[in-house]
């Protein structure tokens, strides 16, 4: 009978959910700002199944030049449509399992968290008013933002794990605690560069009153989380100077244009259009009103039921303290802070700490059961049940798409989508200044261009890996038609082979005769130095297992 209490809030909390992706069991699609979801399913299932693996390179993408999109956009997410790919599903119902499945663990994640600092009855709420913030609705239904509302599920498992191990000092909470916030780099690395200080100053907060032991555990499950990312992180830094990545500062994305008014915090009309430098934008920035009210309930309950324990009291001031800065660096209040660290401008938009306000608000909110456990005993489960079906009711209608798109999986991934149409949408992996064709017809079909002094007799084309059998005519220049990238290695009949480039692709001298040319996806220096940190990062954490494990036997005996 325990065991049910205390799960039938997660069930509860997964049934509500229905109400939040619901559109989803549509057997189509709906229109979203990052119109590319589909797509790069589809090139992550492709690069696996030719044996990539960390993914870093799509061959389609670029206009059928190909460009190394994983190395430095938010490849967990894909990782996991990519996988029900391998189940036998198409790459559209592979996403909408990818997404449904991030918009679930937000609540269920939250609900742990929550449980632990406020019952099972505050643990529903909080989940309740996380999964359906309106912020939450934005990024799956207006922006199609999945990689911030995966980065945004992760959150409260951090949070939790670190909690946990300030209470039990398990090795168990240690993995939970570095995985999620190695999860959340992985989702999305401007939400972790946003929450990481959040999460050190919460690990301050609990080591304040921890051991020294425990003290160690909680940083070092951190410095884990960053060391398991290190196969992504490492290029992100390194290697983004061969991309166009940087052009996306500024232009159009400037934060200078994109504070919100502070009356957009607390009502602003629904829509599916963009962000712009007015207070009239063509999407919502509001929290929600029922968070609102549910944060300044919050302020009552955790001065007046919770002073008495210190560190609840301590965490539940420095979360409110939280969705003030956070709110403050939403603002135009706030510029001088965005201006004096250059790093801040890659976060773009200022109202991406809507994700630290809904967070904190969330999880706050919950404590609201204080209040009610002011009714008789026996009212105060069905109080939170209706207290919790309301928040639902009152925010349902905006987890809706704004249209249904009458389309199949092949008209996301077909050549022409995906070598075209989804290429212009984001071109920003592909080198500085290299060529972008026009229309279709000047896509190359092939890597080697044929020309008079050169054909081809056959060609074989994977992810990481082209052969070519050409015959030269005379020693001449081959254009390999991909982008460049250092981990591109060309051989030429075996040798390896050195090899210049241009806005048009890799340039190869070849001798006259029949020759076998091999362009391979070799991983650089820095991929492989990020690889094997991250294995070491779970080799710490499998040895830490082992050790816990026999300490745990010994202090048995």
């Amino acid at each position: 009978m325990k065991k049910l209490k205390n799960i039938a809030p997660i069930f509860i909390v997964i049934i509500l959910s229905y109400f939040a992706i619901k559109p989803f069991f549509l057997p189509w699609f709906f229109p979203i700002h990052d119109d590319t979801q589909v797509q790069r399913v589809f090139e992550m299932h492709k690069s696996l199944s030719d044996g990539m693996f960390p993914v870093r390179w799509v061959s389609d993408l670029g206009y059928n030049y190909g460009y190394p999109i994983f190395n430095f956009y938010a490849p967990l997410v894909y990782y996991i449509g990519a996988g029900s790919m391998f189940f036998g599903f198409d790459a559209l119902v592979a996403t909408k399992i990818m997404m449904v499945l991030g918009i679930i663990l937000s609540g269920v994640f939250m609900y742990l968290l929550a449980k632990e600092f406020w019952g099972r009855g505050g643990g529903l709420i909080s989940a309740v008013l996380y999964l359906f913030a309106p912020y939450h609705a934005l990024n799956i239904y207006v922006r199609g933002d999945v990689a911030e509302f995966y980065a945004y599920a992760f959150i409260p498992l951090v949070f939790w794990g670190l909690w946990k191990i300030y209470k039990q000092e398990k090795w168990m909470h240690v993995i939970v605690a570095s995985l999620a916030f190695a999860a959340i780099i992985l989702s999305h690395n401007l939400t972790a560069m946003m929450i990481a200080p959040f999460i050190f100053v919460f690990s301050v907060i609990l080591s304040l009153k921890a051991k020294n032991k425990t003290r160690s555990l909680l940083f070092l499950s951190l410095f884990l989380g960053i060391i398991i990312s290190s196969f992504y992180t490492l290029p992100v830094f390194s290697e983004m100077k061969y991309t166009n990545v940087l052009s996306q500062i500024g232009g159009g994305a400037d934060f200078r244009d994109h504070f919100v008014c502070p009356i957009q915090l607390w009502d602003s009309p629904w829509g599916f259009g963009g962000s712009t430098p007015t207070c009239v934008d063509g999407l919502s920035f509001k929290i929600g009103k029922l968070h609102i009210l549910f944060f300044l309930s919050s302020l009552v309950s955790l001065f007046f039921f919770i002073k008495k324990q210190k560190l609840k009291f301590w965490i539940g001031v420095f979360s409110i303290l939280s969705v003030f800065l956070a709110a403050f660096l939403t603002l135009n209040y706030s510029f001088s802070i965005w201006n004096s660290i250059p790093q801040m401008a890659f976060i773009q938009y200022p109202w991406r700490f809507l994700i630290v306000i809904v967070f904190f608000i969330s999880f706050i909110g919950g404590s609201v059961v204080l209040l009610l456990r002011k009714f008789p005993r026996l009212f105060f489960t069905p109080v939170v049940l209706l207290v919790t079906l309301a928040i639902v009711y009152f925010n349902a209608e905006i987890f809706t798409p704004q249209t249904v798109l009458n389309k199949t999986a092949n008209d996301y991934t077909n050549d022409y989508h995906l070598r075209f149409t989804t290429s212009k949408i984001s071109d920003e992996y592909m080198p500085v200044n290299f060529y972008k064709p026009k229309n279709f017809d000047e896509i190359p079909s092939s890597v080697i261009s044929e020309t008079k002094d050169i054909k081809i007799v056959s060609e074989s084309k994977k992810t990481k890996k082209v052969d070519t059998k050409i015959i030269a005519l005379k020693e001449t220049e081959v254009l390999a038609n991909l982008a460049y990238f250092p981990a591109w290695k060309v051989y030429v009949d075996g040798v390896k082979k050195e090899y210049s480039y241009s806005d048009r692709g890799l340039l190869i001298k070849i001798p006259q005769g029949e020759h076998d040319v091999r362009l391979e996806f070799v991983q650089t220096p820095i991929e492989k130095l990020g690889n094997l940190l991250s294995i070491a990062g779970i080799l710490i954490l499998i040895i830490g297992i082992i050790i816990f494990q026999r300490q745990t036997s010994k202090s048995k005996v």
